[in-house]
């Protein structure tokens, strides 16, 4: 009997603990700001990013899936080095910036660029602007009628002008919002609220 017992009350405290960590996990889903993340848009909408380090390809993969949107990455012909990229020390970084005609080669392309309404455009901040690769990109490609979202990333510099700046490569009838600095730490909940001006 006492061995009835025993087996009885350990089942019932199983039962107990099941329920409770189904009750918490309920909770937590429901409460949970970062879960059913995606924005809803009737418009095709690409994401585009160039990143050196990996920073700004986060953020892009994010931002593409909450969208639901292709995605495409600016793949130089020549590769980014470490060396290329340390700063103040006359790399190859510091020279294409300070060469506003410097236009760095574009390896892949976007085979389908018509059949795009919207972009989500993302690129690291060099020396306050977007990398010149970045004007490539844009060069590349006409953007008549299309709306560009764009974003940056940064150690420390804010957006400032750089997103204004890239207004002249594309034509007059693109539609350009005002961009912003992504944290590398950003959440869900910031991300979604930063695209959520291209939902319908």
């Amino acid at each position: 009997m006492k061995r009835y017992l025993k087996i009885m009350f350990i089942f019932l405290c199983v039962a107990l603990l099941v329920g409770c960590q189904k009750t918490a996990n309920e909770i937590n889903t429901e409460s949970n700001p970062e879960n059913n993340q995606s924005i809803h848009t009737n418009k095709k909408t690409l994401v585009v990013y160039f990143s050196a380090t990996g920073t700004t390809k986060k953020l892009a993969q994010e931002a593409a899936n909450i969208l639901n949107a292709d995605i495409y990455e600016i793949i130089a012909s020549d590769p980014y080095t470490k060396e290329d990229l340390a700063y103040y020390t006359d790399c190859r970084a510091n020279q294409e910036q300070d060469d506003k005609s410097a236009r760095p080669q574009i390896s892949n392309k976007v085979d389908n660029m018509q059949d795009y309404d919207q972009i989500v455009l993302g690129y690291p901040i060099w020396h306050g602007h977007a990398p010149r690769i970045v004007h490539t990109f844009l060069e590349s490609y006409d953007f008549s009628n299309k709306t560009i979202l764009p974003f940056c990333t940064s150690g420390g510099s804010d957006m400032g002008t750089s997103d204004s700046y890239l207004h002249q490569f594309t034509a007059s009838s693109t539609s350009w919002h005002e961009g912003k600095r992504l944290l590398q730490d950003s959440s869900q909940q910031d991300l979604k609220d930063f695209l959520a001006i291209l939902s319908d």
